[in-house]
């Protein structure tokens, strides 16, 4: 055994000799509490949310969260063992009521919270179960009077004072159980109560306005008994029985980027079954296991071949181990497959092995190209045993200088190419024999490794890239952008000079995710999304309708969650809202890196399992390695999980392997439910050249039905898979296609003209069939790009110019871009001659120029103050030579941590990127934009006339409070 994997195996004995002994009877089960909130910062249901599941998770009981009032149907209440309400929903449908009454009635816990006794107003049967109605309040802070200390709630309180609302309740029932009473004077007001309803009980308390209350360990303890006794014995029961993971924590040598009072401990690393019973799944979903070490290490990637054979990227080098040589590394391509059908992988097979920091895989050309960064490679096994042959390098010209911000996300396009994205690392090589350099953003290229293009600029290190099943293309990014849409690639933008980044818009609604741990360590964007990985679609239909094309999964290892990223149309592209979590764990070693859906329908989760997951800046204290990321022996090389989220009601998948030499299995999986079964069998058709496949795929493509979403799936890939074959040269695949842009499915409208020949007769067809007016927004978007594609068509000048004027084309984000970019190419340019000339401005020469640059990976400035003569004028250039988006912000003296607080709270306004993250405030005097890297900003402006110190700072999230400096003003 090396020195290395020596090293691995100490560490390893070590961090579980720190594990807790635990309970051994893992055979019962969670309480499952759902908690109804709503859409208001009044009485701010979704922090209330964050606040208990984090005080109540490790304790064993989940806590789901819902807004809408539709969930109160007796199908979905009867999966949870109580209902929390904490809203302000001011009705209540009957059959609402009906499901909710009987709910409790049947038996069921219901705990209503603080304003739920103003919820449902027009149902008394509601107010009657609460026990009682608020009607006014006035504010302050008080102390409880415990009126039965004997009562099992009560168990562990004593009397507590906290700030809070001070309410007054109307229509009190005759059977409710006072706990504990608000005395003010002779009023002794009902505070806590409890009451039996039917077979159910109820546990009510008016405490609970904000985190005042909220963080109050008293009404935490008291919500805590209440929520364990509304529940039915039979629950509760079972819920005593369940293993509770209490694992070691240690002193270590940990970065503390929050600057928290203490800093942080090293949690022991815990099993994978240990680890489960730390981690919430959606109540009609359970989670399993497919492997873990010691047969897997350090899973960073992975892809399913035709065969349904799960192949997984190793690396163990990451992040520092940066090879000069190559073929001296320790990463591996590993096949892990299930031959007993038990669910669990039991046959490890090294595919490639000697690898250096591997981070994307894909399968193309009856092999695998692998992204290890300079080089993208091709593998492929000739002989049949599964171990790779041909090993050749297919692209170079990656950095490496950063090994979190390098290439990843590889995927199989709808158009037959390789899609992937890359972080700030860049690219900077040859294509087509041309010098090429393109930093974070999205790109494709042929399966042989030839044409790459760029497709769009990101605002930070990209880890994530998905399509939908109408082939939209979705990215997340780190620091504060875990949702994007790539609405126009910048191969379109280049022909009106719009800058690259122009190509992705950032569409994530909200902030906040949503974590199960108290102990969370970030360096930026804390509380949001930070370390934003994947952004893949729910693509099958083994989980229910509402995870259909809809919920993206986006992964934060850093939180410790999956994130369910509801994708809506807005226009012709997207918007996104807030889905909570697929998959959250207390375990602070779970580090998902990749989710996608499998052959089985199912989705899979890679687990990183590493309690260091942030990358740079590095902290003081640590030093800087190889790979730009911070020395720290605590970085695990040992471990590894890979799980399924499985929907209980699943039905198995009809296709379990495709035979690339049967025709009928390769028709049979383009037309499954399942994306990956889909792409996979037009991969095949693609690579295999058989075009005698084609009147099966006319027919397909001829299939005018669409599913409950509007989509004919196998359609689409009919096309595209007729594209690969090069059909449309042919006369019959062009009339197909054209008689498909008129089919019901507005996907299989948009890639009908996709993949059309650039002629003129694309164009009539295009025209004639009115796309241009069509009534879906995101089709008729790919019809003005796909004209500007086309033969110039003098007659179209007019038709366009009334487009550009059409209120519906004007006021969409995309559609009006993609008209400049159309006219451009097809309307003649109006007489230069008319065009006044605009004379240059001549600005007056400033009286000292002042250059700031940032620190590289530090989140610093270069300067930590400059001097500046009072009433002159200055000219500042801001050089971002960093990684990432920074901006510089001139202040009044004083009021740093006042513009810092508005800038934390800007960060979680889904608009606030847009509004460069700078505060609107008097204290703000000067600013820059966000400045991207590598590129400059010149601020010029006139110095205040008062001497003294005033503040600069960065106020990307996060950043400001290291990221700061002064400028002296001075006679």
């Amino acid at each position: 055994m090396n020195k290395y994997f020596a090293i691995g195996i100490i560490c390893l004995a070590a961090l579980f000799s720190l594990r807790a002994s635990l309970i051994k009877d893992t055979q019962s089960r969670r309480l499952e509490i759902l908690l109804l909130g709503h859409d208001s910062q009044h009485h701010n249901s979704e922090k209330f949310a964050e606040i208990i599941s984090q005080e109540f998770f490790k304790n064993g009981i989940n806590i789901s969260y819902t807004t809408n009032v539709n969930d109160l149907n007796t199908e979905n209440l009867s999966k949870y063992d109580g209902l929390m309400i904490y809203s302000n929903h001011e009705q209540i449908t009957a059959t609402q009521e009906k499901a909710l009454l009987d709910y409790v009635k049947g038996g069921k816990g219901f705990i209503p919270v603080h304003c739920a006794s103003f919820c449902f107003q027009n149902s008394a049967a509601y107010i009657d179960m609460v026990g009682g109605q608020f009607k006014t309040h006035k504010t302050g802070d008080f102390s409880a009077t415990i009126v039965d200390a004997q009562h099992p709630v009560m168990e562990g309180i004593t009397s507590f004072s906290t700030w809070d609302e001070t309410y007054v309740h109307d229509k009190i029932a005759k059977d409710i159980h006072v706990l504990t009473e608000r005395v003010e004077g002779d009023l002794h007001e009902p505070y806590t109560w409890v009451k039996n309803y039917g077979k159910g009980k109820v546990f009510y308390t008016a405490y609970g306005h904000d985190e005042r209350s909220w963080k109050n360990p008293s009404f935490l303890k008291l919500l805590e008994n209440g929520v364990l006794w509304a529940v039915n014995d039979e629950a509760k029961k079972e819920w005593e029985k369940i293993s509770k993971p209490a694992p070691e924590y240690t002193d270590a040598k940990l970065p503390n980027y929050e600057k928290r009072p203490g800093g942080f401990k090293l949690q022991a690393a815990l099993n994978p079954a240990e680890s489960q019973l730390m981690t919430q799944v959606p109540v009609d979903f359970k989670l399993e296991l497919f492997a873990s070490e010691p047969d897997i290490l350090k899973p960073i990637a992975m892809a399913w071949d035709e065969r349904g054979r799960l192949w997984i990227v190793e690396t163990v080098d990451y992040p520092n181990t940066v090879r000069d040589v190559k073929g001296e590394g320790h990463d591996r391509i590993k096949i892990c497959e299930d031959t007993d059908g038990d669910g669990k992988a039991d046959k490890f097979t090294i595919f490639a092995d000697k690898l250096n920091i591997p981070t994307g895989i894909v399968f193309a050309k009856g092999g695998v190209i692998v992204a290890q960064a300079p080089d993208f490679i091709f593998l492929k096994d000739t002989d049949g045993d599964d171990k790779a042959d041909i090993r050749e390098t297919i692209i170079s010209g990656w950095g490496t200088f950063d090994t979190h911000a390098g290439p990843s996300s590889l995927h199989y396009g709808f158009d037959n190419k390789i899609w992937g994205t890359v972080g700030y690392s860049g690219y900077n090589g040859t294509v087509g024999g041309k010098a090429t350099k393109f930093g974070q953003g999205a790109f494709r290229f042929d399966s042989d490794g030839k044409n790459l293009e760029y497709l769009g600029g990101t605002s930070n290190n990209t880890w994530g890239l998905g399509f939908s099943e109408n082939n939209d293309v979705f990215l997340s990014t780190a620091n504060n952008t875990h949702s994007a849409f790539l609405g126009i690639p910048s191969t379109y933008l280049n022909k009106i000079g719009a800058p690259v980044n122009e190509a992705i818009d950032k569409i994530d609604g909200h902030y906040a995710m949503h974590v199960v741990t108290k102990n969370l360590r970030q360096v930026d964007v804390f509380n949001g999304f930070t370390a934003a990985a994947g952004h893949n679609l729910y693509t099958a239909r083994n989980f229910p309708k509402a995870y259909w094309n809809r919920i993206a999964f986006v992964n934060e290892p850093t939180g410790r969650v999956v994130h369910q990223a509801i994708l809506e149309p807005s226009g012709s592209g997207f918007k996104e809202k807030d889905g909570w979590n697929l998959v959250a764990s207390a375990d602070e070693w779970f580090g998902p890196v990749q989710t996608e859906v499998g052959p089985d329908g199912a989705v899979w989760v890679l687990d990183w399992y590493n309690f260091i997951i942030q990358h740079n800046p590095t902290p003081p204290g640590f030093e800087n390695g190889k790979g730009n990321a911070y020395v720290n022996p605590l970085r695990d090389r040992v471990h590894g999980r890979i799980y399924k989220v499985v929907y209980k009601k699943a039905k198995p998948s009809s296709i379990k392997s495709l035979d690339k030499n049967d025709s009928k299995s390769l028709l049979n999986g383009l037309q499954s439910d399942n994306l990956f079964w889909r792409m996979t069998a037009q991969r095949l058709i693609v690579e295999k050249g058989d075009k005698t496949l084609a009147p099966d795929l006319y027919k397909m493509i001829g299939d005018a039905k669409v599913d409950e979403l509007g989509i004919n799936a196998p359609a689409i890939h009919a096309l595209w898979t007729l594209y690969g074959l090069g059909m449309y040269a042919t006369s019959e695949a062009f009339l197909v296609a054209v008689h498909a842009l008129h089919h019901p499915s507005a996907g299989v409208r948009k890639a009908a003209l996709q993949v059309l020949p650039n002629n003129s007769a694309t164009l009539a067809a295009i025209h004639g069939a009115g796309l241009l007016k069509d009534r879906n927004l995101n089709t008729r978007l790919a019809a003005f790009l796909r004209i500007a594609d086309l033969p110039l068509s003098p007659s179209l000048a007019n038709e366009l110019i009334a487009a550009q004027k059409d209120s519906i084309n004007n006021g969409d984000r995309w559609i009006k871009e993609a008209l400049k970019i159309t006219i451009s190419k097809h309307v003649k340019a109006i007489n230069a001659s008319k065009i006044p000339i605009a004379k240059p401005v001549v600005k007056a020469k400033a009286d000292q120029v002042v250059i700031i640059k940032p620190i590289v990976n530090a989140m610093k400035f270069d300067k930590k103050n400059f001097t500046v003569k009072a009433g002159t004028t200055v000219e500042l250039v801001f050089d971002n030579i960093d990684f990432m988006q920074h901006n510089l912000l001139i202040l009044k003296k004083g009021s740093m941590d006042k513009v810092g607080a508005a800038a934390d709270k800007m960060a979680q306004d889904p608009k606030g990127a847009a509004m460069q993250y700078v505060p609107k405030m008097p204290e703000v005097l000067f600013y820059t934009p966000l400045v991207n890297p590598e590129a400059k900003f010149k601020l010029r402006f006139k110095v205040p006339d008062v001497l003294g110190d005033y503040p600069y700072i960065c106020s990307f999230p996060g950043h400001w409070r290291i990221m700061n400096g002064v400028m002296k003003v001075i006679k």
